[in-house]
């Protein structure tokens, strides 16, 4: 049986649901500032039903989000938080690997907005820097284009840790991106940007296995962790959105999503997790499975 890394679930959208606060565009940041130590106990709650990697909160933390807010002058120590209670969260469990996030600029699933290449490149490496000294790896999540992929991959670098770039995918056709580029164009970049493992994320488990049909021909590691979001509304892509534009999958139970880890772990997958909309309570199920199928956590 295989080795399998198993990711926590969603964040933001569990720091909304526990705090009870109304969404703002600054989403999970808001809440780590109006609830400080509340981070730390998902990350805690994860770690307890048998993930063992901590994705920081720090998908959102950006420049163009906090000048809107007036907070831009906290951009540094809104990162130090975020590791903080990550840090805080592994310390006491004792085991685990920490995922540094690298969110997408300006707005998620819109890759017309993404910055020209060398402004992108600047931004992603600030962040970089910020995170390289507590996190194991990078994550570089959502990414919606191949412009994106190049210029995460190139500004991550500077961090010095593995990157694993997550893209996302067209909900209805699992082999574009959202830009509608295909994925399989990714291969080339991945190889040259020095990827250590490529996955999916943020979008229907529905479309995970045609893209990790093409991601698995890239020769790395690779893996997916979607959403439980009925659609991407239009709404949610105007600017500064706040995510009560969009609706989570009732029928998208634990038993259910877990099925959906336990077919792309028998793709090949070695990463799986959960994104928006998932809970300890999915992570747990999907942990069980891979126990039970003779699967070994790492």
């Amino acid at each position: 049986m295989a080795e399998v890394t198993l990711l926590d679930g969603g964040m933001g959208q569990e720091l909304l649901a526990r705090s009870g606060d109304k969404p703002t565009p600054l989403w999970a940041t808001q809440v780590m500032l109006d609830h400080p130590g509340l981070v730390r106990q998902v990350h805690a709650d994860y770690f307890a039903v048998g993930a063992t990697v901590a994705t920081t909160n720090t998908y959102a933390i950006h420049h163009d989000r906090l000048v809107k807010a007036g907070l831009d002058d906290r951009f540094a120590s809104l990162h130090m938080q975020a590791l903080a209670e990550a840090a805080a969260a592994r310390a006491e469990h004792g085991s685990g690997r920490i995922a540094g996030s690298l969110g997408p600029l300006v707005a998620s699933y819109r890759p017309e907005t993404h910055p020209p290449h060398d402004e992108a490149v600047a931004k992603y490496a600030e962040i970089a820097g910020l995170l390289a000294p507590v996190v194991d790896v990078f994550l570089a999540e959502t990414v919606a284009s191949l412009a994106h992929a190049r210029a995460v991959l190139e500004g991550a670098r500077v961090g010095g840790r593995p990157v694993w770039i997550s893209v996302t995918v067209d909900d209805e056709d699992g082999a574009r991106l959202r830009s509608g580029e295909p994925v399989a164009a990714l291969g080339p970049i991945v190889e040259r940007g020095g990827a250590a493992a490529v996955l999916a994320n943020c979008s229907a488990p529905e479309a995970m296995a045609a893209a990790l049909e093409e991601l698995a021909r890239f020769g790395l590691p690779f893996g997916a962790y979607a959403n439980g979001f009925q659609q991407i509304t239009k709404a949610f892509l105007k600017d500064s959105p706040t995510v009560d534009a969009l609706a989570g999958r009732p029928e998208m139970t634990p038993a259910r999503y877990a099925e959906f880890a336990i077919t792309w772990v028998g793709m090949g997958a070695t990463i799986v997790g959960g994104c928006c909309e998932t809970g300890p309570a999915h992570i747990a199920e999907i942990a069980r499975r891979l126990k039970a199928a003779g699967h070994r956590l790492v």
